[in-house]
């Protein structure tokens, strides 16, 4: 027996939640501090806490209209961020409940809507609860799993606009104090999420149970809908936003910055304000959803296959619940990994930020390892049984705590790989630039290249992965090393947050018409920003690999780049016309028309993330019914092994061309001065290169791992309506 109770279980894993969402409130507490208001700026008194004052003071301006104009775009930025998410949940619901009815008609057919108890399917001699409550359990934990992963990401990216103009207000201090508001707001997100997808799962389990009683088969199978509706969600936020922050984002770029020679985000540009709420509808909200369905994922296929194996059989609750306490004790981890960066430490100088990130990676991974240990110590017996295709394999709890240690470990390997491929630190991004002394066409040579070559370690990282963890401990192994790489999902959001924080904060800098100084402090926050994204995604598309794998393990136990293209063609035609239409636009005394922008890409959006969408839920249903199980299993097996590879090479590429571009910018090398200033061919070159790039890291390759992840899902949470109706083709010819 396993040394920690039912009770101590079942009080533990709440209670880390609490102290998660608690821990949220507190930051958020924190960067509310700062105040949008000229008055309350002022009241602060004009010295911060190092010494130094603000910027405008030693230059003389000490304009407070700054702040007014921070608050103003601000607004603009959060209301466009809010209408168009208003905008795409309401496409969403209609989804939500159309697919609704399908599980529960797909799933209550089984037995042709039986309501009598039927023969349990692993525990001999033993009644189940009917098909058709199964069926009805299902569609709940979906609707629940979409409405969390729906909530995560709006509140997310509510977050991020509150907070991008104060990280504007703190730049003028120093550039710590920057981090710190940015950072904090990036641990909002992350604690909310993980939290919230842990208590919500935990609740789900225990309402179910009422009904389920002693049936932990029936009921570890109804709660998989939770898993599918968390990562149906992540898809169309994923691409609705993917698509909409590109379209700005392009259209900006292209005219902007190539045609007029004027800067990134200059306030004469009518795209500007469509870009910036890009960055948080497609980033932010976007990585929210996606991360909370890898997290509801994993948690329900290592749950479905501990139902079948020993844990479920002798009802061992503690054991049971063992992939709930590896992330409950992530929560507690992440909480004292985040103190390092906002408490712990200071950051006084540009080229701390980017340490200071890589030390939360590391901190969070050594300190997730020695909280594994003691978790498998504590949660699980000395030995147990995990169901592995038909027999039960004897499995210590050493062996487990290995499974979970290398998802993790190989996490932190995909997170530097990836950092040194996208960082402008390295040679491989200097060497992207620098290809651009020869005009565009090599800089996408160099750049696809370079992202090619930066799939070999993440894929051995991830098979080394899948092969000790399979050997160990069969399907339950590779599920709980996907959670290993999760349990630290609140440090991953918060990095990755932080990122389009930065981005925003810039962009609101040199709307609001700021000093050249503050520029240059959010741009390093940005760039270390920039990286820190391309870590997140290389988490998120491991994770996905895992995570795929573990569903598909338990379905057998069980039984858009062209649309960013249109839609961009459309925003660059709209900002044509205003530059050539708007009197003195380009002088700085007409003003442009940003609703139209924002109109443009919302429209363009949800109209165009419909079809991918539609393509990859219907996939599996029509391949499963018409073909069966075989045919279904061979195409998870081709979009799991096609999708990982063409994913990272797709974030790496297009974070290696952003981070080019932003090397050649700074000039802050003796070599990258030899490939500016701004508007040079060289630096053309550069842009061309990340208008190509953008599209390919936060549509394309994002998408992808949602795409192997939800294909997974939506078969393990068919698996029974296939298993006895599938195949129809083979049947009847």
């Amino acid at each position: 027996m396993a040394i920690l109770s039912a009770l101590a279980t079942e009080v533990l894993i709440p209670v880390a939640g609490v102290i998660g969402i608690a821990f949220a409130v507190v930051q958020w507490v924190l960067v509310s501090r700062v105040k949008l208001s000229p008055a309350a700026a002022a009241a602060g008194g004009s010295k911060n806490d190092y010494g130094d004052y603000l910027i405008e003071e030693e230059e003389g301006l000490n304009d407070h209209n700054v702040v007014v104009k921070c608050a103003e775009i601000q607004n603009a930025i959060s209301e466009g961020a809010t209408s168009f998410l208003f905008t795409e949940y309401q496409y969403v619901g209609i989804f939500m409940s159309i697919f609704a009815v399908v599980i529960f008609l797909f799933l209550g057919s089984v037995e042709g809507f039986s309501t009598k108890s039927q023969p349990c399917t692993y525990s001999v001699g033993k009644y189940c609860k009917p098909a058709l409550f199964t069926a009805l359990f299902s569609t709940a934990s979906f609707l629940l799993g979409a409405i969390t992963s729906l909530v995560s990401g709006f509140l997310g990216m509510k977050i991020a606009t509150y907070a991008n103009a104060r990280t504007t207000l703190e730049a003028r201090k120093g550039v710590g104090k920057a981090f710190i508001t940015a950072f904090r707001s990036g641990a909002v997100m992350g604690f909310l999420l993980a939290s919230s997808g842990l208590v919500v799962l935990y609740i789900t389990i225990n309402v179910f149970k009422l009904y389920y009683g002693d049936d932990w088969e029936g009921l570890f199978e109804s709660i998989t809908g939770y898993g599918l509706g968390g990562s149906s969600m992540a898809l169309f936020g994923r691409v609705g936003g993917g698509i909409y922050t590109k379209a700005a984002d392009v259209g900006a770029d292209l005219v902007g910055k190539v045609e007029r020679n004027i800067p990134e985000d200059d306030p004469r540009n009518p795209a500007v304000i469509a870009d910036n709420v890009g960055d948080n509808v497609g980033d932010i909200a976007g990585m929210g959803s996606d991360l909370f369905g890898s997290y509801a994922e994993s948690s329900c296929a290592a749950l479905v296959v501990a139902s079948i194996s020993s844990f479920g059989i002798n009802h061992d609750f503690t054991g049971m619940c063992y992939p709930l306490l590896v992330s409950s004790v992530g929560i507690i981890v992440c909480l004292i990994t985040t103190l390092f960066a906002t408490d712990f430490f200071e950051i006084k100088a540009v080229k701390e930020i980017e340490p200071a990130l890589k030390k939360q990676l590391i901190i969070s991974t050594a300190l997730m390892t020695v909280g594994i240990a003691i978790i498998s110590w504590l949660a699980l017996p000395a030995k147990f049984t995990i169901f592995n295709f038909g027999t039960q394999k004897e499995v210590s709890n050493w062996g487990l705590f290995f499974c979970v240690a290398i998802g993790l470990w190989a996490g932190l390997i995909i997170g530097f790989v990836t950092e040194y491929y996208t960082s402008n630190a390295y040679s491989p991004v200097q060497d992207v630039a620098d290809s651009c002394r020869t005009g565009a066409a090599t800089n996408v040579i160099f750049g696809l290249a370079l992202g090619y070559k930066s799939v070999i370690i993440p894929i051995f990282a991830i098979a080394v992965s899948i092969y000790v963890s399979f050997s160990i401990a069969a399907m339950y192994g590779i599920a709980v090393a996907a959670l290993g790489m999760l349990s630290t999902i609140a440090t991953g959001l918060a990095i990755d947050a932080y990122g389009p924080i930065s981005d925003n904060a810039g962009g609101i800098a040199e709307m609001a018409g700021m000093s050249h100084r503050i520029r240059e402090r959010t741009d390093a926050l940005d760039a270390a920003g920039n990286t820190t994204a391309a870590i997140g995604k290389g988490f998120a598309i491991g994770s996905a690999a895992l995570v795929s794998l573990a569903l598909f393990g338990a379905f057998v136990s069980r039984a858009g780049v062209k649309s960013v293209g249109s839609a961009a063609l459309k925003m660059v035609e709209e900002v044509r016309r205003q530059f050539n239409t708007i009197p003195g636009l380009m002088e700085g005394t007409g003003k442009p028309d940003y609703a139209t922008c924002v109109k443009i890409s919302t429209d363009a959006s949800i109209k165009e993330m419909i079809p991918p969408g539609a393509l990859v839920m219907l996939t599996p249903l029509i391949v499963g019914t018409f073909f069966g199980v075989e045919t279904l299993s061979g195409v998870l097996a081709g979009a799991l092994v096609s999708g990982v590879q063409i994913a990272i090479s797709a974030s790496n590429t297009g974070g290696a061309w952003d981070n080019a571009k932003k090397y050649i910018e700074a000039g802050a090398s003796e070599h990258a001065r030899t490939l500016g200033p701004k508007g040079s061919d060289c630096h053309k070159a550069a842009v061309i290169g990340d208008t190509i790039g953008d599209p390919l890291k936060d549509t394309s390759g994002p998408s992808l791992n949602i795409l192997i992840k939800l294909m997974a899902v939506e078969s393990l949470v068919f698996a029974p309506f296939f298993a006895t109706h599938g195949g129809l083709l083979f049947k009847y010819l």
